[in-house]
């Protein structure tokens, strides 16, 4: 049965079962609809209060992540508006990451997030450690939790909780904001983690020595012959070469206008070309080789740039992977997509690049979702802190009634930035 059978088969028994759970109402106090999405609810939160007996380590962790979150925040804003101003100057083209798609976090939506069973797994991992982190923080500072639950639509697309509204109402200042923080703590903290996680994986490979065709230079002879990329280079005039250290002894023994044979592996199949060998390129005048005009795809470099990513950089870096379609950013592909270089690794256990994958996107989603719940922009969790933070500086200089129009006020600008980042390439382009 392929893949596309058994997903007709889960869609069309989802689909019978929550007709028939919607046509009967059964479990009205546990099962509620939302268009297709089912979400099932469960009043059984005890697991929660379990977590109030490291009260005050976990208040500790909760108040050095509103710190962190503020941090955030700001930088988040700060991008929002370089960001606006770089759309304004340089007027890119609505294509890419600028198309509406591509803003939203949808696996199989957005283009350049693909709708694997790691880029799943990590989704809802992340939505779970999200909700989870404000139950938790939400009984450490004594709010009830009246219950959680599961979204389903097919597959499970998140979780949920529901904390007491009234509880939740008169809690106010630094213990809010920690509930309010926790989720997007618990985010940042699990994606740097698995990232941490990722470096020290990948460095478990051994990259192989395989002359392997990346790429070719425009109108050099590899080129000219239709040398395609991601091949193997197998002999050289008939001579059996398994490195590129073995094609470099040959090359260094010929001059420009040489004729030489290739037997070149593409696909499990092989084939002859025959090249014309040029001079070397400028800026190599001191080489009086031959040249092919072929550039190798340098497995133990690309190990050592991951392994250098392991920075504040490096994790921007990181974030950038998905759609950096430039030759660093293709590169480093590998990380989160199945792809062709894949196979001039040896690799520790099986399913391994499955494991580097999950963690790769662990670590993406979320830490892409904690920075965006980070902005202050109500209702997003970063707008709720910065509610409390407002309310109780304007509150301690008697001007707390001008903290909604503050709150408000901050919030427009930032839906108008997120708004016009979306917006101002197709405005600009009319």
């Amino acid at each position: 049965m392929s893949w596309i059978q058994i997903l007709i088969l889960l869609i069309a028994l989802y689909a019978l079962i929550a007709g028939y759970i919607r046509l009967k109402g059964l479990f009205p106090d546990r099962v509620a609809f939302y268009g297709p999405i089912m979400a099932i609810r469960s009043p059984r939160v005890g697991i929660f209060d379990a977590f109030t007996r490291f009260s005050a380590p976990l208040r500790i962790y909760g108040t050095l992540g509103v710190v962190m979150v503020v941090l955030v925040s700001v930088f988040i804003s700060l991008m929002l508006f370089l960001s606006v101003q770089f759309t304004l100057i340089m007027q890119p083209e609505p294509t890419g990451i600028y198309e509406p798609q591509n803003i939203l976090l949808l696996p199989g939506i957005n283009e350049f997030v693909p709708a694997t069973l790691a880029v799943w797994a990590a989704f809802v991992l992340t939505i779970a450690v999200h909700e989870f982190g404000h139950a938790i923080l939400c009984r450490i500072e004594g709010i009830r939790v009246r219950s959680i639950g599961i979204l389903l639509a097919v597959i499970p697309i998140g979780f949920f909780v529901e904390p007491d509204e009234e509880d939740l109402e008169a809690s106010s200042g630094l213990p809010k904001a920690r509930m309010f923080g926790a989720g997007i703590t618990n985010n940042i903290v699990i994606g740097i983690i698995s990232f941490a996680l990722l470096l020290s994986a990948f460095g478990m490979a051994i990259p192989t020595d395989t002359p392997v065709v990346h790429g070719v230079y425009r109108d050099y002879p590899a080129e000219l012959a239709g040398i395609p990329g991601n091949s193997v280079i197998r002999q050289i005039n008939g001579i059996d070469v398994s490195t590129r250290e073995d094609i470099s002894r040959i090359l260094e023994t010929t001059d420009p206008g040489d004729r030489i044979s290739l037997l070149v592996e593409t696909g499990g199949a092989l084939e002859t070309y025959d090249l014309t060998l040029a001079p070397w390129p400028e800026g190599y005048e001191d080489r009086t080789s031959g040249f092919m005009g072929i550039y190798y795809y340098d497995a133990p470099a690309i190990q050592q740039e991951v392994q250098n990513l392991g920075s504040p950089l490096g994790l921007l870096r990181l974030i950038t992977v998905p759609f950096d379609t430039g030759y660093g950013g293709q590169l480093l592909r590998i990380l989160a997509f199945d792809t062709a270089e894949q196979a001039y690794y040896e690799t520790p256990f099986p399913a391994y690049w499955g494991v580097i994958h999950l963690l790769f996107w662990v670590g993406w989603i979320n830490i892409n979702v904690g920075i965006f719940n980070a902005i202050p922009m109500l209702p997003l969790d970063g707008g709720h802190i910065m509610r409390e933070g407002i309310e109780r500086l304007l509150r301690g200089r008697g001007l707390a009634r001008f903290s909604n129009a503050v709150v408000g006020t901050v919030s427009w600008t930032m839906l108008l930035m997120l708004v016009s980042l979306i917006a101002l390439p197709y405005l600009l382009h009319l």
